[in-house]
């Protein structure tokens, strides 16, 4: 009785051999190494490469997911090591679920994540869609969180290895996905330990460079992209204060982020002047002190909310908010305004939180995503 119900590594009650597993394969080491993992416990591995955009010298570029060499390098270990693969071509669903609003936050004044976008509406929904068409009985990825079981479900914690930690950018993952997703590498305590597994599998990826930057955007030039989606994107305009005086010109609302503070090109004028507002409808760009950038409260929208208790089951949530990638979470008070919809405000004012981010809830002093959603103003 107890071998009927004992569960495999990845939390199903069945032998290896007979639970497929899709793998959703980028080309990069850590993806490589989460398919050569379950084969090698005996899994039934299918991997699945997305062919997500082609922009001529991007599609070689390296330092990119999901393109051309990234394909390539993705069948080669499928065929290493001895498991089907298949390249699923999502260009026009990218182009319309990311590209088009990527272009279109930026045009607003807004600093939009496309890999959120990404994973919400490509990877984890019709990606997911897919893998249960293939009658997969789960989905692996690389990315570096964990999916730990809870007293009321699957729930979302950070990576072990907090350098490595991409909850930022998974917020956005229902509970209904967690239930069919698993992220092998989240437990591991470092990427060295990935390298070590990929050499370890003889894996021709071993070594290779991690992606970096937003996949679609050769070079990190941004505005060139946006240019090209939305031509007149870069019309000029003026640089002015807090109080409406002319400072300056700029080249257009979509080179500048708040917060920047070089480049302006309004030197020789005292005090250092950053960027606290964007007016794309006036075609202007606001500066002032950076105390002008303190920000305590922030309006968030489009929450998913992976809490136990129903979101508006309280007034009000302590937890610790992440307004920005690259930011420790800070301690916040979370109040619903409907289930999709509430005011954050911080303990402590963070400079230049910027519409378009994402702000995620993290449990007070421990590992647990609650959930996050999108700043669509802050004051």
């Amino acid at each position: 009785m107890l071998d009927e119900i004992r569960l495999n590594s990845l939390g199903l009650p069945k032998p290896p051999a007979e639970t497929r597993v899709v793998v959703a394969m980028s080309g990069g080491v850590d993806s490589s190494v989460v398919a050569a993992m379950l084969k090698d416990e005996g899994y039934d591995v299918v991997g699945v490469t997305l062919q997500l955009y082609d922009h001529g010298a991007a599609l070689a570029r390296k330092g990119a997911c999901c393109a051309g060499q990234d394909i390539h390098d993705a069948r080669r270990v499928a065929e290493a090591m001895g498991f089907p693969h298949y390249v699923l071509d999502y260009e026009n669903m990218f182009r319309e679920a990311v590209i088009e609003e990527f272009a279109d936050a930026y045009l607003a004044g807004a600093t939009p994540v496309p890999c959120i976008r990404c994973n919400e509406r490509v990877k984890f929904k019709d990606l997911l869609a897919t893998a249960k068409d293939l009658e997969a009985d789960c989905m692996a990825t690389g990315h570096y969180i964990r999916r730990l079981d809870g007293p009321a479900g699957p729930e979302l914690h950070c990576a072990a290895d907090p350098n490595r930690d991409q909850s930022y950018f998974l917020f956005s993952t229902t509970s209904e996905q967690l239930a069919f997703l698993r992220f092998p590498l989240g437990g591991l305590a470092s990427k060295a330990e990935t390298r070590a597994l990929a050499a370890r599998y003889g894996l021709m990826v071993a070594d290779k460079p991690d992606s970096q930057d937003i996949c679609f955007v050769p070079d990190g030039n941004y505005a060139a992209v946006i240019e090209k989606l939305r031509p007149g994107a870069a019309d000029p305009g003026e640089i002015v204060d807090t109080e409406g005086n002319v400072l300056g010109t700029h080249r257009g609302v979509i080179h500048y982020t708040i917060g920047q503070r070089k480049g302006l090109g309004i030197g020789g004028l005292g005090d250092p002047l950053y960027v606290v507002k964007l007016d794309p409808e006036a075609r202007r760009v606001i500066v002032g002190p950076k105390a002008a950038l303190a920000t305590r409260a922030v309006a968030v929208r489009e929450i998913n909310w992976l809490g136990d208790a129903t979101f508006e089951s309280r007034e009000e949530w302590q937890v610790s908010v992440r307004i920005r990638s690259t930011r420790p979470p800070r301690p916040a008070i979370l109040r619903p305004l409907s289930p999709t919809a509430a005011e954050v405000e911080l303990l402590d004012p963070e400079e230049g939180v910027s519409p378009g981010q994402a702000c995620v809830f993290y449990e007070t002093g421990g590992s647990r995503i609650l959930g996050g959603g999108w700043i669509w103003r802050g004051r």
